[in-house]
């Protein structure tokens, strides 16, 4: 199943698969969302970020349907959502943030039970729980009481759900949230073996997991998107300067190195950001567009100073990410 679902999603790999259009939801006087647009094609994990309260959660209970938008449409798989949510719920896995399971029940029961309450055919159920138990790593505790089991191995069977009835758009929020390292490297492991296969909306407000697991970063703040793209787009549209990295073996170089950086046209704020042994680490900024990497290279080359490292220094995503959103907020904030 794994092998013919990975050959299919290659055939669609650039259809889209989730669009939403205009999409608003007014709770009395509150604005939740305000006109959201983005579409997911096959087989693309998506990181969807927003500070608390942004809207966020609005925007993924509205995609599984816990309800309709107030206007706007949202498509899965070609189909209009709300003008047949049920064939729609169909094709969606969820994990909400917060999940209730039954502690009296044992997991493959558990399983047994979504399975049933989602149609999955009785002569295939069997095969298919197996699979399942097998790929979340459940099946050396599927006769064990849930209640019994730890925080990830609950945040497993979770997922298993989720996967239940062989979703083509498995919908993920907070899938690591409270799990030790060793656990949250397995969950993100097992997310990116599923981005193989499926579509994945992955909500999470670990950074740095974003940039390890998802292929594009849609951010939300104030009810609105406000960015979208990898996280290399974002930064490039977002910065008007960039940073270089510099690194020397030789501490008695480094004035000789400081004068060279400082007579370079258009170098700002050089500064030494680390000496250890016989290294001395520089850094500069320069205008963005600027690469004066090969320049400092050759002057390095000239005046016998030894070049251990040159490189441009890139903003992590929380750094994007506060930027954006500090940005936007001080621009809705000036309205």
């Amino acid at each position: 199943m794994q092998v013919e679902r990975s050959a299919l999603l290659q055939d669609r790999k650039n259809e889209v698969m989730i669009s939403v259009q205009n999409v608003s939801k007014h709770f009395g006087q509150i604005k939740a969302l305000d006109q959201i647009s983005f579409e997911v094609k096959c087989g693309e994990i998506l990181g969807f970020l927003g500070p608390n309260g942004a809207g966020k959660t609005t925007a993924m209970r509205i995609l599984t349907g816990f309800f309709p938008p107030t206007s706007g449409k949202v498509w899965i798989d070609g189909r209009e959502f709300f003008k047949d949510p049920r064939q729609a719920k169909r094709t969606i896995g969820y994990l909400p943030e917060t999940l209730n399971l039954y502690p009296d029940m044992r997991v493959r029961e558990f399983l047994k039970f979504v399975a049933e309450l989602r149609q999955v055919a009785g002569k295939k159920r069997r095969s298919h729980l197996d699979e399942i138990l097998s790929r979340c790593g459940l099946w050396n505790v599927k006769h064990r009481l849930i209640g019994f089991l730890s925080k990830g191995y609950r945040q497993r069977v979770g997922l298993a759900q989720a996967l239940i009835g062989d979703p083509s758009v498995v919908i993920l929020d907070e899938p690591t949230s409270g799990l030790d390292p060793k656990q949250i490297i397995e969950i993100r492991s097992l997310i990116r073996e599923l981005g193989r296969e499926r579509t994945l909306i992955l909500s999470t407000h670990i950074l740095p997991e974003v940039s390890m697991v998802c292929d594009r970063v849609l951010i939300i703040n104030q009810g609105k998107v406000v960015a979208s793209g990898t996280v290399d787009e974002l930064e490039a549209g977002l910065k008007e300067q960039h940073q270089i990295y510099v690194a020397i073996g030789d501490i008695g170089k480094k004035e000789d190195a400081l004068n060279l950086l400082h007579s370079l046209e258009g170098a700002e704020q050089i500064c030494i950001t680390d000496e250890k042994a016989q290294e001395v680490g520089f850094s500069l900024i320069v205008p963005k567009g600027l690469d004066l990497r090969p320049i400092i290279s050759r002057l390095f080359v000239e005046h016998q100073i030894p070049l251990l490292e040159i490189r441009s220094a890139r903003l992590s995503l929380e750094e994007i990410f506060m930027k954006i959103v500090v940005d936007e907020t001080r621009s809705g904030a000036a309205l």
